[in-house]
């Protein structure tokens, strides 16, 4: 992808905001990697920003490792950035058998940072409407208009 999807998300009850995905940061992008210096600065405009990860590693990619991998390309571009806020979708819950929890691994290693995890399944719809509303409260404390960027990795 060589540009962010922007969409917007309309919330019954509550005001709406714009959403981003942008896709494909990797590591290195903060060195200009890929396309990283052009994703990058659509994040600078951002307000919050959405760790979309998979939650059921049906890759056999770590969403604890992604999640460190792209903070750390935030904090090597621009410290600030990597300071807003942050929220975790721990997506594809739909893939997860058996009794093992994934997300449980997630929110030990984040929610005592302050960044909360929520289980979704982008299939399903499943969480995705806390998690909505979760990002809506965010927005309504913080004090500027900008746009809201959803990063995923992987």
């Amino acid at each position: 992808t060589l540009n962010p999807h922007l969409g917007v998300v309309d919330l019954q009850d509550a005001k709406g905001f714009v959403i981003a995905d942008i896709p494909g940061l990797i590591e290195g992008a903060s060195e200009g990697v890929g396309l990283g210096f052009e994703f990058l600065r659509h994040i600078e405009r951002t307000k919050v920003i959405i760790h979309i990860v998979d939650a059921a590693s049906t890759e056999g990619r770590d969403p604890v490792a992604d999640i460190y991998a792209i903070n750390k390309e935030l904090e090597s571009y621009n410290p600030e950035i990597a300071a807003r806020p942050q929220v975790i979708a721990a997506n594809k819950m739909d893939m997860v058998y058996g009794e093992d929890d994934p997300v449980r691994k997630i929110k030990d290693e984040f929610e005592p940072k302050g960044i909360k995890v929520y289980p979704i399944s982008a299939i399903s719809g499943q969480g995705i409407r806390e998690l909505l509303y979760h990002v809506r409260e965010m927005l309504d404390k913080l004090p500027d208009k900008r746009l809201i960027f959803v990063i995923i990795k992987g």
